[in-house]
């Protein structure tokens, strides 16, 4: 679409670079944006005829990690571009064609991984300048391939997977962290699968046990299963992982390590006899003991949460004494199980979540609470933002991850007046608040953590 020789273009739209052998790329357009970016991996500066170039790989197709294109480049310039989360990066700069609505023209382009980001390329201003014009509400205004189009782009540059037998074991196979997982195992040259709980049921014989799945498929095959295991699902789910267990399938968490940290009460008490920190919290069954438990954690404001409770759901606020004792015997009428836990005022709607990978802290951001809530929950309206942790931080989460035997643990600590404390460990943390803030291939490493397991193994059993 042109107006008054100026190309049209919505919020996205599809372009080509032909110079790098991509026919099709869905790009976000953003005159926010100074610089372009595209996505690219493997990025590795080498020299031609004397001069600095660079080659780099480019999945252009989003959660296609399997779809690959090399491309090289020469490097025009090497420069510190601050990304969305405030985080500086060096990037090697190229310059290329891009081609769009039957025009072309040359566009500087910085390289860096994308691979948390909504789309494989952004179009920053400097690009368009003098040549587009942007319609924010609009979309895709110059078209879209077809899916069967794009499958005859990119038919060559299909990598044919030659490593491990993946699967995620989850419910959801659209949301953000199982797509991630499965694109990162592609990138790594994994044969990836979703297996939705729910489709699976097992046979149990002392000398063939057998996993099975709708339609009555065998699910022997794989190397490794990295379970994703929702709260509503915690009892199947655990029972397919423990039988993934029983055939000799690797799996990155254990059945009874997430099923010991769905257990509030139980994995504080593991934490706890662990010399770890944590709010003053009670536990009581009879209503004769609420007023007794309020005093014991400190008196009003307090939490009150449900022991099956998640992602802040089940979590709430009591201001007052009167409060409390209402919503704390409402509860017990209903014979939920409840926590009692101090409120930490001084952490002001603040928690750090802190991403642990096999004993190692690879991640950690704050959690901001969204206005009028208490609960730093970004799936709750808050946000996130990079935040430096403490050696004593990095003690708490790397020690909770192992005390409750997680391989793969999202550990939640807020900052009290006399140190850090410890609220919980989660044992499928999800992966787009934390890749969104951090810019780091959090999946990935994922990955490549089973990979170092299994040739641990191998090594073992030669």
């Amino acid at each position: 679409m042109k107006s008054e020789s100026k190309i049209v273009v919505g919020s996205e739209e599809w372009c080509a670079l032909p110079q790098l052998n991509i026919p099709a790329i869905n790009v976000r357009v953003d005159s926010g944006a100074k610089t372009s970016a595209l996505h690219a991996v493997n990025i590795m500066p080498f020299k031609k005829n004397g001069e600095p170039w660079v080659s780099f790989e480019v999945h252009p197709l989003q959660n296609d990690g399997r779809t690959t294109v090399y491309c090289e480049a020469p490097v025009i310039d090497k420069r510190r571009i601050k990304s969305s989360s405030g985080l500086g990066e060096l990037r090697y700069v190229i310059r290329t064609t891009i081609s769009i609505a039957g025009s072309s023209w040359d566009i500087e382009v910085t390289l860096t991984n994308r691979v948390s980001m909504g789309y494989r390329m952004l179009l920053g201003r400097q690009a368009m300048a003098g040549i587009m014009l942007v319609d924010p509400e609009a979309s895709c205004l110059l078209g879209s391939p077809t899916d069967d189009v794009l499958v005859g782009y990119y038919m060559d540059q299909k990598k044919k997977p030659s490593g491990l037998n993946i699967g995620v074991l989850a419910s959801n196979p659209e949301l953000y962290s199982n797509r991630r997982i499965i694109e990162a195992g592609e990138e790594r040259g994994h044969n990836m699968e979703f297996i939705n709980i729910k489709d699976c049921y097992i046979k149990l014989d002392g000398k063939n046990p057998e996993m099975h799945y709708r339609g009555g498929r065998l699910l022997n095959q794989f190397d490794a299963i990295i379970p994703r295991i929702r709260p509503s699902m915690t009892f199947y789910g655990c029972a397919l992982t423990r039988h993934f267990e029983a055939i000799g399938v690797y799996t990155q968490n254990s059945a009874s390590a997430i099923a010991s940290s769905r257990d509030k009460l139980y994995s504080l008490q593991l934490l706890i006899n662990n010399g770890l920190p944590i709010p003053t919290t009670g536990f009581a069954n009879s209503p004769l003991d609420t007023n007794d438990l309020i005093k014991m954690v400190g008196g009003a404001p307090l939490i009150v949460k449900l022991l099956e409770g998640t992602q802040g759901k089940g979590v709430v606020l009591a201001e007052t004494k009167k409060a409390a004792e209402s919503l704390i015997n409402a509860f017990k009428s209903l014979h939920a199980n409840i926590l009692v836990q101090e409120f930490v005022k001084e952490a002001n709607g603040k928690d750090i979540r802190c991403f642990v990978i096999n004993g190692k802290v690879v991640a950690s951001i704050m959690r901001i609470a969204a206005p009028g809530e208490f609960r730093a929950n970004i799936h709750m309206g808050g946000s996130a933002q990079l935040v430096k942790i403490t050696p004593e931080e990095r003690k708490i989460a790397i020690l909770a991850a192992k005390t409750m035997n997680l391989k793969v643990a999202g550990v939640d600590i807020i900052r009290g007046e006399n140190g850090p404390l410890l609220l919980e460990v989660n044992s499928s943390p999800g992966l787009e608040g934390i890749e969104g803030a951090t810019s780091k291939d959090i999946a990935g490493m994922m990955i490549e953590s089973i990979e170092k397991d299994l040739h641990k193994s191998n090594r073992k059993k030669k």
